[in-house]
């Protein structure tokens, strides 16, 4: 596009119905030099945040872009089909709770845009998330510091802009678990850093359950890495190791203890250990392993049912 606006504002939206009307009212409201628009993503959300979003297109203001999914597919599902449908100079996702407030939307921008930066994080002075939820973000930016190319010390947050470069490279990729930090960090580092005000959730419960968390943990840990599987590479070798120096002190004490009675504790606790050390070994290569499959045979990152807009441009 020759032209294009400045700025497109991805918003996945799962059970957001009580929440979407406020946020989108309150980014209408900014003003962002070169315009907006906004994109819902709606999840294959059980409550009625499709019909929401629909009557929200509707209405006077900067333009909203309704993506309606089929099903559910997960966040990061979402905002690569936000990113697919986002027309703007940089992008900014963020969720549907108002956690973080619309008025830092226009602060990120301007940062990314003056600072020429192709992907901008926020972080915050302090976040008002539960404690096992704040704990399970400090482990996995941990296993990203290890797992995939992010500077170290950056912290991952799904309050963030991306340049429309940086989008347009990771739109095409079409895996069925996507990691959008992945991703991008394998199309940039020119990153930078901004912090900004994080709010306690307005009402209701958070969406990411620890099963979620776990799903998303596994596609940044499974996707963008072969660390597990040099990690169960090296720990077969430790363990040889180990294997063989217990081999050299049984043969020594056989030869220099005739009436060694037969051990059996020992030897159903090294069944035992080693064992379980092959079934997760191989329960690291079956989860490479199926993954592949299903990217082979083409499951879908997401299907799209609608798009709306304000001009009626349903497909």
């Amino acid at each position: 596009m020759s032209e294009r606006i400045a700025l497109s504002i991805v918003v996945p939206v799962y059970n957001g119905a009580g929440s979407v009307g406020e946020l989108v009212a309150a980014l209408r409201a900014l003003d962002i030099e070169g315009g907006l628009e906004i994109v819902l993503v709606v999840d294959g959300s059980p409550d009625n945040s499709a019909e929401v979003c629909r009557a929200l297109v509707a209405q006077p203001g900067a333009p909203v872009r309704l993506v309606n999914l089929s099903r559910n597919f997960g966040e990061h599902n979402a905002v690569m089909a936000g990113f697919a449908h986002a027309r703007g100079a940089f992008a900014i996702t963020m969720d549907d709770d108002l956690q973080n407030p619309p008025g830092e939307v226009k602060r990120l921008f301007e940062h990314a845009r003056d600072g020429g930066f192709d992907l901008v994080y926020t972080y915050y002075a302090e976040k008002k998330h539960a404690l096992w939820r704040n704990l399970g973000s400090a482990f996995t930016n941990w296993c990203a510091d290890k797992l995939i190319d992010k500077p170290r010390g950056l912290y991952l947050s799904s309050f963030r802009c991306v340049s429309a470069f940086a989008r347009e490279k990771i739109v095409p990729y079409a895996g069925p678990y996507p990691y959008v930090d992945g991703l991008l960090m394998q199309v940039t580092q020119n990153i930078g850093r901004l912090q900004v005000e994080h709010l306690a959730r307005a009402g209701g419960q958070s969406n990411y359950t620890l099963r979620r968390l776990l799903r998303l943990w596994l596609s940044m840990f499974l996707n963008f890495s072969v660390m597990p599987l040099r990690a169960a590479s090296l720990t077969g070798f430790a363990l040889s190791g180990v294997g063989l120096l217990g081999f050299l002190f049984v043969l020594i004490e056989a030869l220099v203890k005739r009436d060694l009675p037969a051990g059996w504790a020992s030897m159903m606790s090294a069944v035992a250990l080693l064992a379980g050390v092959q079934l997760l070994i191989l329960g690291v290569m079956g989860e490479y392993l199926g993954r592949m499959f299903l990217t082979a045979n083409q499951k879908p990152q997401y299907v799209v049912r609608e798009v709306i807009s304000r001009d009626d441009d349903a497909r």
